[in-house]
């Protein structure tokens, strides 16, 4: 895919691996729409980044409906949509998890997702074209233990992903699945080993690289020793 004038909306992309592939989505001349629940976030970093941003929370349909329609009223048809918002959690036993933040969690991770991609999906299935790129984690692919509520939330949108990529043939359906990065979602209770993980550019650019290719890989895989 040529993403040059491609119309980009990335959900979750004032900060982290959001806004790094927000900046490499506006270098290969893409027109790009950054979203984040928090609005005086979104107007610095929109006008930081010179794009347009739009405050909706991936928890509410209605929202992430009003900002595709921002985005289409904008630039037209959206040519490609990323589901990254996501939230994470400190590890600890299943039975020790705080269960208010482990619903919190699956309010954006599983329902911000679902979401995101029906408001896309529809949209979409309008040009008859389009592309989704679902955000989720090298911990669908595994067991995980003391991360079972993370791991949890992200085996289900991997199913959730495969089904949709399976009912649409116009639309392409695309699953990366990236190991631990360096990204602000830990907050202060940083992993021990936060040092070895990945950088988010570079992560960024596996998932720029793979979509400009003639027939990107529906499931990426990214991890340390293949970057």
């Amino acid at each position: 895919m040529n993403l040059k004038e491609k119309n980009v909306v990335i959900t979750g992309s004032t900060k982290g691996f959001g806004r790094e592939l927000a900046i490499l989505f506006k270098n290969e001349g893409a027109r790009v729409v950054i979203n984040s629940n928090n609005k005086e976030e979104v107007e610095r970093v929109s006008k930081e980044m010179g794009v347009l941003g739009v405050c909706a929370d991936v928890t509410k349909e209605e929202e992430l409906t009003h900002l595709i329609n921002e985005a289409k009223e904008r630039f037209g048809q959206i040519d490609v949509w990323i589901n990254n918002a996501g939230l994470w959690i400190p590890h600890s036993t299943a039975e020790e998890a705080d269960m208010e933040s482990v619903r919190k969690m699956f309010e954006v991770n599983v329902f911000g997702l679902i979401n995101g991609s029906r408001v896309a999906l529809r949209k979409m299935k309008e040009n008859g074209s389009g592309v989704i790129v679902n955000i989720i984690s090298d911990s669908a692919l595994d067991s995980r233990p003391m991360s079972s509520m993370y791991c949890a939330s992200k085996w289900a949108v991997h199913g959730f992903t495969k089904s949709i990529r399976d009912e649409n043939n116009n639309i392409k359906v695309f699953s990366v699945f990236p190991g631990p990065m360096k990204t602000e979602i830990f907050g202060d209770k940083k992993p021990d080993n936060f040092d070895d993980f990945m950088e988010v550019k570079n992560v960024a650019e596996k998932v720029i690289e793979n979509l400009k290719k003639e027939t990107p890989e529906e499931e990426l895989v990214i991890q340390k020793n293949n970057l």
